[in-house]
């Protein structure tokens, strides 16, 4: 297919901006001529996500494809970490086959943990061996958030295996080092590793960035570092690039890296960094063969309005025109269920906890993070057992392991703010156990069971109200329309909100109180534990 337009080219490698007339033959950019007219319009290379788990989104690539287009976004660079830590190197073929149906860029990493740790139970183990073969794959791009900070700084032989292996493969490797700084920092990226996504503070992320670490600045459902990091793209323009790493279904609908961009524009970053932040770093970073609008390149371009609002008027993938105003060209395709769900149902008396104490650890959520604070509360206990209490917002919080029927994990948090009822998730990384909170024994058992019954997916209970949003696949996704999950989402949304929850969004903060390798408090099937010194804790505190 041959076509020609006009527009003013921002070129973000020469820095200029100037009328072109751009001709596209055969999905490649054919010819760029200098024009002298008036155009209205802007052409500029598509969007780049730099880390991202399609899987937060609970819909399959090519679902996520689908709506991702109609926001500028042209690529992704997917970590398959989650359907992994369910299924293996068969859900990250799973993932591969069912991108490949769509006229998008997905390029998957080589996941490097799986499990992320040693104090969960996941459905899968992907080995040295494994993380070698797959990284021998051309359609496999990077070696996968090394999770395990404290394996590379104490050199764990099996980590340094996949470190080896990406190096071997010429591949880059991504970093996941919240809070680490000083010698334990340089440690770990020296070991070779080249991004970190997981910055929660300025001072943090500039000692990274003065070390050489590719700092990505994160905006996502819950984990939202972007006020806290932007300033560094002045700095360290090269070094910056934008990703979304979590995104739920409903934000999706909403925004992608469009976002990103909008902002820094508001807050008066130099236009070309930030374009390049939104995609030239990360081409360049992990060699991808995306398009930058140069002759030669693959035809991968947006439209905008202007340089003010910034709306996306077109979105071209390989020559192809796969959105425009907001409507996606790209179809639904037919995705297999696939998974992994092996556990009973629940009785109310299954999430008593005994009393063993007059004083509790609490894991705090923040609002806006993914870090935890331990706090410590006195227990609030009736006829021997400790319960949830409602007037001091320190509710019960439990992880039931999916894979087989083992002993209910019972803990406490902070700041989930339901009044009554219960929530519950098995989108939780990283294993995608069942993580439930609730206001009493009985709703938490509701929550639970309506998610065992469906195989995966988010619940409310609230005694005589019962919703849950199926996630089929792998019990973390859909393969229903975009539209129809971010509604019913939504729905849920609202009504744990209704509940009492203050939180911005309730089920993405709840999917993260099992990831063990964020700080510092948090909850795997198997106990409540501290992610600073990588060890069990008692949830009484006497």
């Amino acid at each position: 297919m041959t076509f020609t337009l006009k527009a003013n080219l921002i070129d973000i490698i020469a820095k200029e901006i100037y009328p072109a007339e751009v001709t596209v033959e055969n999905s490649k950019i054919a010819s760029i001529k200098k024009i002298n007219e008036t155009c209205i319009t802007y052409i500029l290379p598509g969007f780049i996500d730099a880390h991202v788990h399609v899987e937060s989104s609970m819909l399959v690539p090519s679902e996520f494809a689908r709506i991702a287009v109609t926001h500028g976004t042209v690529g992704t660079i997917s970590d398959p970490h989650e359907i992994a830590n369910v299924l293996g190197v068969a859900g990250v073929d799973y993932m591969i086959e069912n991108a490949k149906q769509v006229p998008f860029h997905f390029y998957f990493g080589a996941p490097s943990c799986v499990p992320a740790t040693n104090f969960e139970t996941a459905g899968a183990i992907i080995n040295s061996n494994d993380v070698d073969k797959l990284l021998s794959r051309k359609d496999i791009v990077y070696l996968a958030e090394m999770m395990n900070f404290p394996g590379v700084i104490y050199k764990d032989e099996e980590v340094l295996k996949k470190i080896a292996s990406a190096k071997k493969h010429g591949k880059p490797i991504d970093g996941h080092a919240p809070g680490l700084t000083g010698e334990d920092m340089q440690t770990y990226f020296n070991a070779g590793i080249s991004t970190d996504h997981e910055c929660f503070g300025y001072i943090e992320a500039l000692e990274k960035a003065k070390h050489g670490v590719n700092i990505m600045i994160r905006e996502g459902s819950a984990a939202k570092n972007f006020e806290t990091l932007i300033s560094l793209l002045k700095d360290y323009p090269d070094q910056i690039m934008f990703c979304c790493d979590d995104k739920h279904p409903d934000n999706l609908m909403e925004s992608h890296i469009n976002d990103h961009v909008k902002r820094a524009l508001q807050e008066g970053h130099d236009l070309f960094n930030v374009l390049r932040a939104a995609s030239y770093n990360v081409i360049k970073h992990y060699k991808l063969p995306v398009g930058l609008l140069q002759v030669g390149d693959t035809a991968d371009f947006i439209e905008i309005d202007n340089l003010k609002d910034f709306s996306i008027l077109k979105t071209y993938i390989s020559g192809t025109l796969v959105a425009e105003k907001g409507k996606s060209f790209i179809t639904s395709v037919n995705a297999p269920i696939v998974n992994n769900f092996n556990c009973s149902l629940k009785t109310p008396a299954d999430f008593k906890l005994k009393s063993e104490g007059s004083k509790i650890r609490v894991i705090e959520v923040l609002d806006g993070q993914l870090i935890t604070n331990e706090l410590y509360a006195d227990s609030f206990s009736i006829n021997g057992f400790a319960e949830s209490n409602t007037e001091r917002d320190i509710l019960k919080i439990a992880v039931v392991n999916r894979y087989s029927d083992e002993p209910i994990a019972k803990a406490f948090i902070k700041n989930i703010g339901l009044k009554k009822g219960a929530i519950a998730s098995c989108v939780a990384h990283d294993c995608h156990n069942i993580v439930v909170v609730g206001t009493n024994d009985e709703d938490m058992c509701t929550a639970v069971n309506l998610i065992i019954n469906a195989k995966g997916g988010i619940s409310l209970a609230n005694k005589t109200e019962e919703m849950v949003l199926e996630l089929p696949i792998a019990g973390i996704m859909t393969n229903q329309p975009a539209e129809e999950v971010a509604e019913a989402y939504t729905k849920l949304d609202k009504r744990a909100k209704a509940l009492g929850s203050k939180l911005r969004a309730p089920y993405m903060s709840l999917s993260f109180m099992a990831l063990l390798v964020i700080p510092e408090l948090k909850l795997s099937d198997k106990g409540l534990f501290n992610g600073k010194t990588f060890e069990f804790a008692n949830v009484f505190a006497d």
